[in-house]
């Protein structure tokens, strides 16, 4: 015996089978509107706007992504700042996932996982390039192990300059960042 209501689910799914199979669009048309979604990608492209501050400013800042290393008295931390947004990724000795593997949470050893963690979540957020303002004391001490490990897990420290067009009366022509095959 059929119900009243299987036959309106029956209804109802026929009803909608049908607005699905008109309203079905061709996979090989393309739309003549683009809309970017990635911000980031005019700072990839080296073309986006990098704040060149006054020269007078005593850290400068002209920078996309900056590196900055904090240190408490049991944690040590690191972020990565955007010139706008502030704080994109952020690692710390306090995390209990990075905590638990930890003998001690300042020592060369937390300095240099701290290293590993912050470089492998700015690969997986995209970024390869953060400038770095961080001087070490010594070459063997634990911020130079941080910065090495950083390094050693494929972020350059280093941004690349902005790209700036040639004027007519420029004899030389930087190199446009889209048109480079490496």
């Amino acid at each position: 015996m059929i119900n009243l209501r299987s036959c309106t689910r029956l209804a109802n799914r026929i009803v909608q089978e049908t607005r699905n199979a008109s309203t079905k669009v061709q996979n090989s048309e393309i739309s003549p509107i683009f809309t970017n979604r990635n911000p980031r990608n005019l700072e990839k492209l080296r073309i986006a706007y990098k704040p060149d501050g006054y020269h007078v400013d005593a850290p400068g800042k002209c920078y996309w992504h900056k590196l900055h290393l904090t240190k408490s008295e049991r944690y040590v931390s690191a972020y990565i700042e955007h010139f706008e947004n502030g704080a994109v990724v952020k690692a710390s000795t306090s995390e209990w996932a990075l905590k638990k593997f930890l003998y001690r949470y300042n020592d060369t050893s937390a300095y240099i996982n701290l290293g590993r963690v912050l470089a492998q979540r700015c690969l997986e957020s995209g970024l390869a390039e953060i400038r770095c303002d961080i001087k070490p004391r010594n070459s063997d001490g634990k911020v130079a192990l941080f910065l090495k490990a950083v390094q050693d897990s494929g972020i350059k420290l280093e941004e690349a300059t902005q790209y700036k067009p040639a004027r007519p009366w420029d004899q030389y022509r930087q190199e446009k960042p889209w048109e480079v095959t490496e």
